[in-house]
């Protein structure tokens, strides 16, 4: 009797064709080739027509994809040969996405979802500084990154790549992409949630205005049917405006939601205020937010939308402030300041903050008010346990206590956002089941966060150093007035003992984070000792959208000549990081090992300062 196991061999398959493992090549590999095309198109006003394009690209990879295959097998095209599998996938891609880079997004019929966009997850700002670097660079900049820092070719690698795909300078998209900062902190975002066109998530549409085109096709219809009943109507017979029967109103989050809530942001605040129940004002503040004009005046942060919301948006407060009815609403994006005088004549107002991928400390207030003389209202967050009031000149001085009402709402205290002289620093204090924190006004809806300490991990103002050095530095806080700030901290990343006994001085990196990510600004200070603690320190440098002094680049370099009691002139410098050597040229020299430097100079001595890292890295001056 033959063994069993023999006949095995009439079941064994033949090994598959060329097609077949091209085929299981994609499907293994398509997240990886769609996060490729993401990534070389161009950014988009609308993401969601980046990400159908990023899938439709890599769809049409496939050689046969959406077609029948050929009765004859057509002969491959000179562009086809070459290597195969993934590496040939990836040569198609790329080959496609900068042909369709100068060309609109959506050229041809994309497979799409009904009343829903699908969106990448949201990212922080180095995603969003990153992206802003990508769309500098052009596709083919844009296709040497992803080929360097996703991929991980080598240069000469990428190269041949780049050529491969009728890249007419090769060369220069991938010197390009190599100029780009931090190559080990691009690469780990390049991976990151943020630029993955496959793991997304589903929002609404326009629904307020496709709300509005439905409804008014409808009424169009039913005119048609019903105008001469309408005719035997008495005049003040006539039903309520369908417009403002049908308007969806706002929705709330539950008294009880941010106790139970494993991330607290503003989608968990209640609704509060004496006036949540005021359907009319609730459907004016609507109203304004879809089609604002005529005597409502519109104000935005920069980066901010000012459009109506894609549905219907949870509403915070509801209120009288002072002399105005207030609204407070939120889209999961925005935080929007509706406000209209009681009684007296005058416009409303609609403010606009960006306040996306909010946590628990950016959305622990809101400024609900400004009552004029130079003052603010805050609306605090259910979390917030208590409040007070913490002078930054004056870093010796306690918190004074501030009141709050059954709302949230503080008594009004000085603001000094629009205060050029900068004789004090009020800022609200805070304290939650988390720590103490301070929040400080600079204009706008979101007050921004102050910070003390190393990029990596920086801690809230709370010891006598942390307020010593931000009683300092308090006072340039006024050129980020109306900039979209979140979060502001403040380095000491040096100590320098001056020459001749002259004391100690502080070098001091401030860095202003955005909510949009862009626009990031830097400041290095020198401190050197002074008679009052709030002596403002003096800025030596500035930079704007510069990685330094952030997570992606935590170190500066900064210099300034200097002049000893005795009369002598130096050229004082001093690096935060780890710093081998810094060295000075041109019209003075010198140089020295470690992280401070300081040489003998002359008054208006102009030299060039650089520094080098422990692995060799020549980092220039902070500009």
């Amino acid at each position: 009797m033959r063994p069993q196991q023999a006949d095995t061999a009439l079941i064994t398959s033949s090994p598959p064709g060329p097609e077949d493992a091209l085929e299981a090549e994609f499907v293994a590999h398509y997240p990886r080739l769609v996060r490729i095309a993401y990534l070389v198109l161009p950014s988009a006003p609308d993401p969601a027509r980046r990400v159908l394009a990023a899938h439709a690209l890599v769809r049409r990879t496939l050689p046969g994809a959406g077609s029948a295959p050929p009765l004859v097998p057509r002969a491959r095209r000179p562009e086809e040969t070459g290597p195969g599998g993934y590496d040939a996938l990836r040569m198609r891609l790329l080959r496609r996405a900068l042909r369709s880079a100068g060309r609109p997004l959506l050229p041809r019929p994309l497979p799409r979802v009904r009343g829903l966009r699908l969106l990448p997850r949201a990212g922080g700002a180095a995603e969003l500084a990153l992206e802003r670097e990508l769309s500098a660079l052009g596709a083919a900049g844009r296709a040497a990154c992803v080929l360097r820092r996703l991929e991980r070719l080598t240069g000469p690698q990428t190269r041949d790549v780049l050529a491969a795909v009728g890249v007419a300078d090769p060369d220069g998209a991938l010197a390009a992409a190599d100029a780009l900062p931090d190559p080990a902190g691009a690469a780990a975002l390049l991976a990151s949630p943020a630029f993955d066109a496959c793991a997304l998530q589903a929002r609404p549409p326009g629904l307020l205005r496709r709300r509005r085109r439905v409804r008014a096709g409808v009424v169009a219809v039913a005119a048609l049917a019903v105008c001469g009943a309408l005719l035997g109507l008495p005049e003040d017979g006539g039903p309520a405006s369908g417009r403002d029967a049908d308007r969806a109103g706002p929705t709330r989050a539950a008294p009880t939601a941010w106790r139970e809530a494993t991330r607290r942001d503003f989608s968990v605040w209640p609704a509060r205020g004496g006036l949540t129940g005021d359907r009319a004002l609730l459907d004016r503040a609507l109203a304004a937010w879809a089609e604002p004009g005529g005597p409502v005046r519109v104000s935005a942060t920069p980066g901010t939308s000012s459009g109506p919301p894609a549905g219907p948006p949870r509403l915070l407060f509801a209120g009288a402030v002072d002399r105005a009815r207030v609204v407070l609403l939120h889209d999961g994006l925005r935080v929007v300041r509706y406000a209209e005088p009681r009684g007296a004549a005058g416009g409303a107002v609609l403010d606009f903050a960006r306040t996306d991928a909010a946590d628990a400390a950016s959305a622990a207030a809101l400024v609900v008010a400004r009552p004029g003389g130079g003052r603010v209202r805050y609306l605090t967050a259910p979390w917030v346990r208590e409040v007070s009031v913490r002078d930054l000149l004056d870093p010796a001085a306690p918190a004074r206590p501030l009141a709050r009402d059954a709302s949230g709402v503080t008594a009004a205290l000085p603001s000094t956002a629009g205060d050029g002289a900068c004789r004090s620093w009020q800022t609200l204090e805070i304290r939650d089941g988390e720590g103490t924190r301070l929040l400080t006004d600079l204009g706008e809806l979101a007050p921004a966060r102050l910070l003390s300490g190393p990029p990596p991990a920086p801690s809230d103002v709370t010891g006598p150093a942390a307020l010593a050095h931000w009683a300092r530095t308090a006072c340039s806080l006024q050129g980020l007035r109306a900039h979209g700030v979140r979060e502001v901290n403040a380095w000491p990343y040096a100590l320098q003992r001056l020459p001749e006994a002259n004391g100690t001085a502080a070098w001091v990196c401030t860095r202003a984070e955005t909510w949009r990510g862009a626009g990031a600004r830097v400041m290095a200070q020198f401190h050197p000792p002074a008679d009052r603690p709030s002596a403002p320190g003096t800025v030596v440098a500035r930079a704007e959208d510069s990685p330094a002094c952030g997570v992606r680049e935590p170190r500066v370099l900064a210099g300034v000549l200097w002049q000893s009691r005795a009369g002598q002139w130096y050229v004082l410098a001093a690096g935060g990081g780890r710093f081998r050597s810094i060295t000075l040229s041109g019209g003075v020299t010198g140089g020295s090992e470690g992280s401070l430097l300081a040489v003998r100079s002359r008054p208006g001595a102009r030299a060039d300062l650089h520094g080098r890292l422990l692995d060799g890295t020549r980092v220039p001056p902070l500009r």
